[in-house]
């Protein structure tokens, strides 16, 4: 069998560069406590307040609040999962105009640049795709300590977006006044093995 020839060097730079990091160079890893965790998001019909949330999700996070930079958040959401508590509106949530979940099952965040603000707030800056389309948004997250301590943190933070950005609310819903376009995001995150700063 004939060897090719740059397979010999280019193991053995492989190897020297595994060899070379250090460590724990992986930020730890924690896990999301679902049933102690929530994704909240309110918009206004008709000029007033209503509040739905989704009820699954989950999230892998890799993170170092004393080296945030090094981190990683991804966040994947059941847009089947939306709803208001009122089964005539939670039926109609999942269908074309709005989320669409048949051709658009989930919802993702991704996490690029985190960067520490102090005492326990961040910024993370990332991509969000909601119906096959993608935007940058700028999250704060707050980590503090779980109640009742233990390994627990809890991230928490809300950010806002223009439903009609994403096509949420299409065809003869996109009527501002009817259905507002700013929707506000609120999140409660309970994580495992995440260390408050």
């Amino acid at each position: 069998m004939k060897k090719l020839p740059l397979a010999g060097p280019l193991l053995a730079v492989a190897v020297a560069m595994a060899m070379a990091l250090p460590a724990g160079a992986e930020p730890p890893a924690a896990k999301l406590v679902a049933d102690k965790s929530q994704i909240v998001f309110v918009t206004k019909q008709m000029g007033v307040p209503v509040e739905g949330s989704f009820r699954k999700f989950d999230a892998q996070v890799a993170f170092d609040p004393k080296k945030p930079e090094g981190g990683s958040v991804a966040l994947q959401i059941d847009t089947a999962s939306a709803g208001f508590g009122v089964p005539m509106s939670d039926a109609e949530l999942p269908r074309q105009p709005w989320f669409d979940a048949a051709h658009f099952p989930q919802a993702s965040f991704q996490s690029g640049a985190i960067k520490a603000l102090g005492e326990g707030k961040f910024e993370m800056a990332g991509k969000l795709t909601i119906k096959g389309t993608t935007k940058q948004v700028t999250v704060p997250v707050s980590i503090a300590s779980a109640a009742g301590g233990g390994n627990y943190s809890v991230a928490s933070g809300s950010f806002t977006i223009q439903r009609l950005d994403y096509k949420v609310g299409d065809g003869e819903w996109t009527d501002t006044s009817v259905v507002g376009n700013d929707v506000q995001v609120r999140f409660r995150f309970t994580l495992a093995g995440l260390a408050a700063p």
